[in-house]
């Protein structure tokens, strides 16, 4: 599952055949919070070619979230996606002297 935080949103990757209602209800069940505002895209596969075959990645929808004030989302292992480490970002390193 891809996603991406940004301004108060969250983007996820959903099933190609849910619509903006499924969506809610299930981002509001899941994680008890109260969703304001659902934006869903259609993004076409693209034409891949590996030597001399070419091929057509899948199709996919994403969906960005927007929560009501005073919600928000905490999801494990967001930060190595992104490529921090939650661990190296919870500790304070000491800053090096020079």
């Amino acid at each position: 599952m891809e996603v991406f935080k940004k301004d108060g949103k969250i983007t996820f990757e959903v099933h190609k055949e849910s619509n903006k209602i499924m969506i809610k209800q299930a981002v509001e069940k899941i994680w008890n919070v109260k969703v304001d505002n659902v934006r869903v895209m259609a993004v076409p596969g693209k034409t891949k070619s590996f030597g001399r075959r070419s091929f057509v990645s899948p199709d996919k929808k994403k969906a960005i979230i927007t929560l009501k004030k005073g919600y928000t989302i905490d999801l494990p292992g967001h930060f190595e996606t992104m490529g921090v480490n939650s661990a190296a970002k919870e500790k304070e390193l000491p800053l090096e002297e020079k």
